[in-house]
């Protein structure tokens, strides 16, 4: 790409860091305040129910070989370790399950990235509860504006977009809590775009966990070379070489500064009723309706001929992987969560778990689905249809899944999942205390006070 074909009259790196630099409390409505206690109080459900999660274990063990102190919390495991390592495997927790909030239109977990840099920078030094939400709702505001703007074909060329686009979120979200000044968090920006990274191949396996981590970790490390006046270039993201225009073909640059202040992007956030990706929620949903059917009673499973998944294309690209060993692997796959939710009419982490990869009546099940590519519906719908030896074919057709953006989780939903997780991932945490905590965050005197209340027994 020659320097002609930049945009001359779009100044993305100053007008975003100006954006950041000046925004006050008092400007953010009412309502994207709600939001982000609502992915706060989702980030706590899913770091806690993974605490103890193998890929947890495993990474904690190498990563306190080199912790260089005990200044912030492990959620759930009763650990200390420094901010960066801490943050890096809080980021890891919320995203092992891939249970995390999903921003629409770009997939990316805007959360996981963000909320454990802010929350272990807090435990450090004393940050008010309003001033702890701004700098989040910053963050998430960053990442999501850099993934409208290299969406879809960022992720359609390998890169597994919550890990490069969050790195950019932790970061701004830091450089607000440090008070940094517009010309230091350009120096963030430029620091955090040479540690951008993540690879859609790593999905299904532990080494995405690794971006995860890096993501939260290096917009830290970031924000806080940026405070020693550790330079950098001075156009990071729309530079001729800049992360942008590396890493997608044609970028948007004005989806980043368009509305800033005005459009909020954590409103388009949505959680997640089942521990898979966002794609499979409408197929588990029709699964789960399907299942209750009386012609599937009494062995009726066995005459299943073929499952016919009718979805968007992405259904097919991101989900169709039949040969899965792992409970890891079966988050994204469609032939699993099908043969899953119709046999035991349930969608939680039991049913994601290596435990039930192994089982072969599933496996026989999953080998029966095909998929129908129908763009004309979207990522949220589907249709599912099942071929009866002896009877007439079963639809359900979901057009908006639960969880969507049209069909939302409520705070009692969210709450109850809080609840259940914290049970299910057995860190000892008090889920009621954890859910009034977070509902009160904007009247906190001390946000990293709430850590505590999600340290675990250990």
């Amino acid at each position: 790409m020659s320097a002609n074909s930049l945009p001359t009259n779009v100044a993305v790196t100053h007008d975003l860091t100006q954006f950041i630099a000046r925004c006050r409390w008092e400007e953010v409505p009412a309502h994207v305040r709600h939001e982000a206690k609502r992915a706060l109080l989702n980030y706590f459900s899913v770091a806690l129910a993974a605490c103890y999660d193998p890929t947890i274990e495993k990474a904690s063990r190498v990563y306190r070989r080199f912790s260089a102190g005990t200044e912030s919390t492990v959620i759930g495991r009763g650990q200390r370790m420094d901010m960066l390592n801490a943050a890096a495997l809080n980021a890891m927790s919320a995203n092992v399950f891939d249970f995390d909030d999903t921003h629409i239109p770009t997939i990316i977990h805007p959360t996981a990235p963000v909320a454990p840099a802010v929350f272990a920078l807090a435990e450090t030094m004393r940050i008010a509860g309003p001033d702890f939400l701004l700098g989040f709702i910053l963050g998430v505001e960053t990442e999501c504006r850099l993934g409208n703007a290299i969406s879809p074909g960022h992720y359609a060329r390998g890169w597994h977009i919550t890990s490069t686009c969050g790195v950019f979120g932790s970061a701004m979200a830091s450089g607000k809590l440090l008070r940094l000044t517009p010309g230091q968090l350009t120096w963030a920006l430029g620091t955090t775009s040479s540690q951008a990274g993540g690879l859609v191949e790593t999905l299904g396996t532990m080494s995405k966990s690794v971006g995860m981590g890096n993501a939260a970790r290096n917009g830290l490390l970031s924000a806080f070379l940026a405070q020693q006046d550790f330079d950098g270039p001075a156009r990071p993201l729309e530079g001729v070489r800049g992360f942008l225009n590396v890493t997608a073909d044609r970028p948007d640059f004005e989806a980043i500064v368009s509305g800033l202040g005005s459009r909020w992007e954590i409103l388009n956030n949505t959680y997640k009723p089942y521990p898979c990706g966002v794609v499979l929620n409408p197929v588990i949903e029709a699964c789960l309706a399907l299942s209750a059917r009386p012609e599937l009673a009494g062995g009726g499973l066995d005459r299943i001929e073929r499952i016919e998944l009718v979805g968007h294309s992405l259904l097919r690209q991101r989900t169709d992987r039949p040969a899965i060993s792992t409970g890891r692997e079966s988050q994204v796959s469609a032939q699993h969560a099908v043969a899953v939710s119709l046999a035991r009419g349930r969608a939680g982490l039991a049913e994601f778990s290596d435990a039930a990869v192994r089982n072969p009546e599933l496996r026989a099940l999953g080998s029966k689905v095909c998929f129908v590519d129908d763009d004309s519906l979207a990522v949220e719908a589907a249709r599912v249809t099942l071929t009866l030896q002896g009877a007439a074919p079963l639809t359900v057709a979901v057009d908006v899944a639960r969880g969507a953006s049209a069909k939302p989780l409520t705070d009692q939903d969210l709450e109850e999942k809080l609840r259940v997780l914290c049970r299910d991932g057995g860190s000892g945490c008090n889920p009621a205390r954890l859910i009034d905590a977070v509902w009160s965050l904007d009247t906190a005197e001390d946000a990293g006070a709430i850590m505590r209340l999600a340290a675990g027994r250990g």
